[in-house]
């Protein structure tokens, strides 16, 4: 949450045969605001022809019905993208769905990810007479394609990602069809669904639900699938990788009633709540999260513990989410206006917080005083997820290290700089246990789980100054 979590990636979405296109993506990107909420943009296709509409705000803001855009929006075929920025500008050409007109046709893509060699890539295409409109790494994959020699889109695109490196989940949108991507590591997460005839592609299954379509599957590392008139094709054209899916699907940015990986994600915040509950159990009198993230993990803690679950703190849903404000000072008021202590539940009692993570630490501080002054006897804190030391760079966006407390203190620390009167976070292998996976004893991870440990499974550029999504 705000400062003390990590910032959303960006959410995709595609259908491919269906009449209602561009609604079914709308709607689909509703399901999937969270993943992304400074801008949305959908592009669709009929025969050879391309329609599209980019802005920034909120899917609602930009589709809604009065706005006319849906209507204009025509074809059997569409992608759509929810985005939230980071060092790319919000500027509208760094919105995507991006579209280009190539020596093939149109060609539009939507991208959740990071392409860790994004830079190198731009400079030497710049240095050979590219154009870049934008300044996110999306574009890197346009003008690839673009220069691509190969004699059909799927093809270009397979060329064009053999040249990258890093994490991406893409759907394209093309005179071939539909088509959709995943790294080799299969770090972001994409899945296939299917409603009446047409075929769907999205983030996560949140976004198939919405609109009544089925699950089939979560596309695999590495593969690539095309949908157009001739049904689906799948193919696996890059050098197979060991699967290291981002860990934090599960703790913090996938939607609780979502399904990603075999795993369902309330359940497995469940799981996680009751290891942590047995690595730290403390004596207490209620258990109460930090909303909304900390909720399913406090609901497990509760039950491992057989201590009283409780709302202690009741959230503001009419104020967007702290991150989004443009300044530290705004950041702060976020704070004050998002959240507020439910003082009949906590006053005089030993209070256990859980939330999902702690970043700067900034906003765990406020939560912690604001307890104290509900009147609180005790303040202890549970954290969902190991200690955050490093820094994502597979499109995530996470300060420097050194803003990470973490990375500058040890728990005890910590805790004495929030004023907790204790603070806990679950272990590495107990985050792995409660996956229903071995844990992580030094032989190759299941997961990528390098914000904890350093171990980062794609080589990166160093610093945070590459463009993430």
């Amino acid at each position: 949450m705000g400062d003390d979590a990590f910032r959303e990636e960006c959410g995709v979405f595609g259908v491919y045969g269906s009449e209602e296109a561009a609604v079914h993506t709308a709607l689909g990107l509703h399901a999937l605001q969270h993943r992304g909420q400074e801008a949305a943009g959908i592009v669709s296709m009929e025969g050879a022809q391309f329609h599209s509409h980019r802005g920034i705000g909120h899917v609602g803001e930009n589709f809604d019905a009065a706005s006319g855009h849906l209507d204009r929006l025509i074809g059997r075929a569409a992608i759509g993208h929810n985005r939230y920025s980071t060092t790319g500008q919000s500027d509208l050409q760094n919105i995507q769905p991006f579209f280009a007109e190539l020596s093939f046709g149109g060609f539009a893509l939507a991208h959740n990810g990071n392409l860790t060699n994004a830079e190198r890539l731009r400079q030497s295409l710049v240095e050979t007479g590219s154009l870049m409109q934008g300044s996110t790494d999306t574009e890197v994959i346009i003008h690839l394609v673009a220069r691509s020699h190969q004699p059909a889109p799927d093809l270009r695109l397979i060329d064009a990602m053999k040249q990258i490196e890093g994490a991406y989940a893409l759907i394209c949108l093309c005179p071939q069809g539909l088509i959709a991507m995943r790294d080799p590591h299969g770090i972001r997460p994409l899945c296939l669904g299917q409603i009446g005839e047409a075929y769907v592609v999205s983030s996560e299954t949140c976004g198939l639900d919405i609109i009544g379509a089925e699950f089939i599957r979560d596309i695999a590392p590495g593969e690539m699938v095309v949908i157009n008139g001739d049904g689906i094709t799948s193919t696996q054209p890059l050098k197979t990788a060991p699967s290291r899916f981002c860990i934090f699907e599960y703790i913090y940015f996938s939607r609780p009633d979502s399904i990603v990986e075999g795993h369902h994600v309330y359940q497995a915040r469940k799981h996680i709540g009751r290891e942590l509950a047995s690595e730290s159990h403390i004596a207490a009198d209620v258990i109460v999260p930090v909303p909304d993230s900390g909720v399913p993990a406090a609901l497990g803690y509760a039950e491992a513990s057989n201590i009283p679950f409780d709302f202690g703190i009741i959230r503001n849903h009419y104020v967007g989410r702290t991150f989004i404000q443009p300044t530290d000072a705004g950041r702060q008021a976020g704070v004050k206006m998002k959240h507020n202590a439910n003082r009949h539940m906590v006053e005089g009692k030993r209070v256990v917080l859980v939330d999902d993570s702690i970043v700067r630490g900034t906003t765990s501080m406020k939560i912690a005083n604001m307890m104290r002054q509900a009147g609180a006897e005790e303040v202890h804190l549970r954290i969902a997820s190991p200690p955050t030391m490093h820094p994502c760079f597979y499109g995530v966006d996470t300060p420097d290290r050194e803003k990470l407390i973490a990375a500058q203190m040890d728990v005890a620390e910590i805790a004495a700089h929030i004023g907790v009167d204790s603070l806990a976070f679950i272990s590495l292998d107990g985050l792995y246990r409660a996956l229903g996976e071995r844990a992580r004893d030094g032989t190759e991870p299941q997961f990528c789980d390098a914000c904890f440990t350093g171990d980062y499974p794609i080589a990166h550029d160093a610093g945070k100054g590459v463009s993430v999504k």
